[in-house]
């Protein structure tokens, strides 16, 4: 019997208001857009009546909910970066040096002296005074090793051990730099998202590409070079005990010794021993403020490990100095005069109130573990976004257009039904965009396009089910019910094939791909849902209240 029980009708209807009602803010969208960032902007802590007013210019017992537009529509930069793995190799040797150190320094009886010898970054070298016991260093050296923690490193060690010429030769083991490698391009990733999050980007796009290159997308900035000077830096924070200071820049440092610029003194190099007493690392916090002399500055707080360094460092070492150093460059180097305790401190120099606020926002995101190449940069400019959006209206129009003449020449009052089915189904693909916050992009539009071609194929079956049952004599309630009946099979089998290859190309894709495969798998569900129940209720509608003896399909 052709009826659909009142509870269903309800619930088909609602379903139907709740998808247009997400989608309703995206007809007004520079309203809401701008009602959205004043929000953001009073709930970080900023208000002030400009900010409140803009809050209320879009009602709050309504969705709020925008499609993110992408590169392509909105314009803004698109960066590709390499990240320099070999870069870590040097520091995890630096840090490696104090424990074989202190290892080898506990035989000292047997194996004498223990000094570490210039050699290239990635390896360190080590002599012992005393050649004859070279196989005893060995053996305590090699008890340092660990095991790499990865399914294709299993059962390696993370150090290689040799003696070369009397030396102890250290470096990472193949398995070891594989894996470093990886965690080093993760990182960077994770940092690189966070530096930009930062600064309240909206919807950047941010994947990796390859074993070592991150592409980087960021819509509406003004250009390529303003993510360059955020991302580029790896604002490497480390505090070093000060050896000296000269004004060769060219000097020998000294075993175990760094020697670097002065940022604040011009001509003037610092000479730091290599290993750090604290690192960013162990940096919890950082913001920008003002000296005692009203100079523009960063306050920084370490995490309890890198307090107690920095306490048990500042109290053995009063009337000291120590050098601040940020990516290489001496920022500050002043005495101790006191125990610091708490793990908190500040950083002067010449800053601008903009540099401390950038480097703030660098500390708090963390160091990049390796700097970046960047292999090729773009920016797009909002005209050219503003003609893709138009382009992709032409396309969807035209699309629409004819596809709903099409139904009507067709199928006459019935193709009216599918194509107010159609109009729900478009509306409901942008509240689902909208609810999820996904990104739109050209490819995106192309996939609606796509979804507005097939979303009638569903009732094309069905009304051509139903040609078919009234050529046997059944009336038209037995025809239209077993039309939806026979063709369902037909159309649950044709979408659940598009929908895996739409989550098969969104799993094995990136960028341009996975816009493309969430609008058509979020289309097909509108589209089957519109077809199996909206369409049908509409007949029924029609039906319960005209009663006709025949109809024409």
């Amino acid at each position: 019997m052709l009826q659909i029980d009142t509870w269903k009708r309800v619930t088909i209807w609602l379903v139907v208001l709740v998808g247009l009602l997400l989608a309703v803010p995206n007809g007004f969208y520079s309203r809401v857009e701008t009602r959205n960032d004043a929000v953001a902007m009073i709930e970080s802590g900023v208000t002030n009546a400009e900010l409140e007013a803009e809050a209320r210019t879009w009602p709050r017992f309504l969705p709020s909910g925008l499609v993110n537009l992408g590169l392509d529509l909105r314009g803004g930069a698109h960066l590709l970066a390499q990240v320099q793995v070999a870069d870590v190799y040097g520091p995890r040797m630096d840090a490696m040096w104090p424990e074989v150190r202190d290892v080898l320094a506990a035989e000292r009886d047997t194996l004498g002296f223990v000094t570490r010898e210039d050699a290239p970054e990635d390896q360190l070298r080590v002599r012992i005074s005393n050649p004859d016991a070279i196989e005893r260093a060995l053996e305590l050296t090699r008890g340092l090793a660990t095991p790499v923690t990865t399914l294709t490193g299993a059962g390696a060690a993370d150090i290689e051990v040799v003696a070369v010429s009397g030396d102890l030769i250290i470096t990472l083991s193949e398995a070891e730099r594989t894996a470093t490698d990886q965690r080093t391009v993760q990182q960077s990733l994770e940092i690189i998202r966070r530096r930009i999050d930062e600064v309240g980007t909206r919807e950047p796009s941010i994947q990796r590409q390859g074993t070592d290159r991150i592409l980087i997308q960021v819509p509406g900035v003004g250009s390529a070079q303003e993510i360059k000077e955020l991302i580029g830096t790896t604002a490497q924070l480390t505090f070093h005990p000060v050896v000296g200071r000269t004004t060769d820049g060219a000097s020998a440092p000294g075993s175990g010794n760094l020697i670097l610029p002065s940022i604040d003194e011009e001509g003037v190099f610092y000479i730091v021993e290599r290993a750090a007493v604290v690192t960013g690392e162990e940096l919890v916090d950082a913001q920008p403020a003002f000296d005692q002399n009203g100079r523009p500055a960063v306050n920084f707080r370490f995490n309890a490990t890198g307090a107690r360094k920095f306490g048990n460092y500042t109290a053995e070492n009063i009337g000291s100095p120590f050098a601040i150093v940020l990516d290489a460059e001496v920022i500050s180097a002043p005495t101790i005069q006191s125990h610091i305790p708490g793990g908190s401190g500040i950083i002067t120099g010449r800053f601008s109130v903009e540099e401390t606020t950038n480097l703030a926002v660098l500390l708090r995101a963390g160091a990049l573990p390796a700097g970046l190449t960047f292999l090729e940069e773009r920016t797009i400019g909002p005209e050219l976004g503003q003609d893709s959006i138009d382009a992709g209206k032409i396309a969807c129009i035209v699309a629409f257009g004819a596809v709903l003449i099409f139904m009507v020449l067709s199928y006459g009052l019935f193709g009216i039904f599918a194509n107010i089915a159609l109009l729900i189904n478009v509306g409901m693909i942008f509240g689902l965009l909208s609810l999820i916050g996904a990104t739109l992009t050209l490819p995106g539009i192309a996939g609606i396009v796509l979804t507005i071609g097939m979303a009638v194929d569903a009732n094309v079956l069905v009304f051509e089910r139903i040609r078919e049952e009234l050529k046997t004599a059944k009336g038209p309630a037995r025809a239209i019910d077993l039309g939806y009946e026979k063709a369902l099979s037909a159309i649950i089998d044709a979408n659940i094939t598009t929908f895996i290859t739409a989550v098969i190309l969104f799993v094995m894709g990136s960028g341009p791909v996975r816009g493309f495969s969430i609008t058509l798998g979020l289309g097909i569900i509108t589209s089957v849902f519109t077809a199996i129940f909206v369409t049908r209720l509409l007949i029924v509608i029609w039906f319960d209240r005209r009663r006709p003896k025949t109809i024409e399909v």
